[in-house]
C-alpha cells in the first residue's frame, strides 16, 4: 500500500500544483495587460521624445509577461493531461514547459532585484523633461501632457531648485487639485511604482516556487511511468488451464 499511496499522493499534488500554476499564469497575464494598458503607464510611455527609455521597458515587460503566462498555462494543462492519461510523452513535454518557464522567470527576477530602480528612474526622467519644457515655455503640447500626468497621478508639480513653479502648477494642475500643489509628483510616481513592483516581486517569487515544484513532480511521474512502478494501472492476467 505504501508505493500505491505515494503515487496517488504525487498525482493529487501535481493536479493541485497545475491548478495553482494556471491561476498564476492568468495572474501574470492580467498584471502584464494592466501594466501595458493602464492609464498611468501609457501616459508616460506615450510621451513623444525618442530618448524615452521607459517606452522600451514598457513594451518589453508586456511581451515577456504574456510569453511567461502562456508557457505556464501550457505546462499546467500538459501536466494535468499527463496525470490523467499517465502519458510519458505528455509528462516529458510538461516538464520541458516548466523548465522553459523557469528559464524565463529567473532572469526576470534577477532583473527586478538588480535593476529595481530603473523603471522609476526612467518614469521620473520623463516627467522631469516634460515639466522643465513647460517651465521654459518650449512647447505648448507639453502643457497638455503634463496636465494629463497630473490628472492621472492625482498630484501637482514638484519641488524644483529653480523655485519658479507656481506658474507651471497654475497652468497644468486641474482646478480640483489646486489644494494638492504641495504634492510632489515625483514622490507620487515613486510611491505608486514601489507598490506595483512589490506586487511583481511577490508574484514572481510564488511562481518560481510552484514552477520548481511542478518540475519535481513531473520528473517523478515520468520515472514512475518509465519504470512501470505505477501500481494504479491495471495489470494483465493470463488464465491457464490445469
Amino acid at each position: 500500500m505504501g508505493p500505491r499511496c505515494g503515487m496517488r499522493t504525487a498525482k493529487c499534488q501535481l493536479m493541485a500544483t497545475s491548478l495553482c500554476i494556471m491561476l498564476l499564469g492568468l495572474s501574470i497575464a492580467t498584471l502584464s495587460t494592466v501594466t501595458h494598458y493602464g492609464l498611468r503607464f501609457t501616459i508616460i510611455s506615450d510621451i513623444s521624445p525618442e530618448s524615452n527609455s521607459y517606452r522600451v521597458i514598457h513594451h518589453a515587460a508586456f511581451y515577456v509577461g504574456i510569453c511567461l503566462s502562456m508557457t505556464l498555462i501550457l505546462a499546467a494543462l500538459l501536466s494535468s493531461a499527463a496525470t490523467v492519461r499517465e502519458s510519458q510523452c505528455l509528462t516529458a513535454t510538461g516538464f520541458f514547459c516548466f523548465a522553459l518557464a523557469f528559464c524565463g522567470l529567473i532572469p526576470a527576477a534577477y532583473w527586478r532585484y538588480t535593476r529595481s530602480t530603473e523603471v522609476e528612474d526612467s518614469m521620473m526622467d520623463v516627467y522631469d523633461l516634460v515639466y522643465e519644457e513647460v517651465r521654459r515655455n518650449v512647447s505648448t503640447f507639453r502643457k497638455h501632457e503634463l496636465t494629463a500626468i497630473h490628472e492621472a497621478f492625482l498630484c501637482c508639480g514638484k519641488h524644483s531648485p529653480f523655485g519658479d513653479t507656481a506658474a507651471v502648477e497654475h497652468r497644468t494642475c486641474p482646478p480640483g487639485q489646486a489644494q494638492a500643489a504641495g504634492q510632489d509628483c515625483l514622490q507620487e510616481i515613486q510611491g505608486f511604482l514601489k507598490k506595483h513592483m512589490d506586487l511583481v516581486s511577490t508574484l514572481l517569487g510564488i511562481t518560481i516556487c510552484f514552477t520548481v515544484y511542478g518540475m519535481v513532480l513531473t520528473s517523478f511521474l515520468w520515472f514512475s511511468i518509465h519504470f512501470s512502478n505505477n501500481l494504479d494501472r491495471k495489470g494483465k492476467y493470463i488464465l491457464r488451464a490445469r
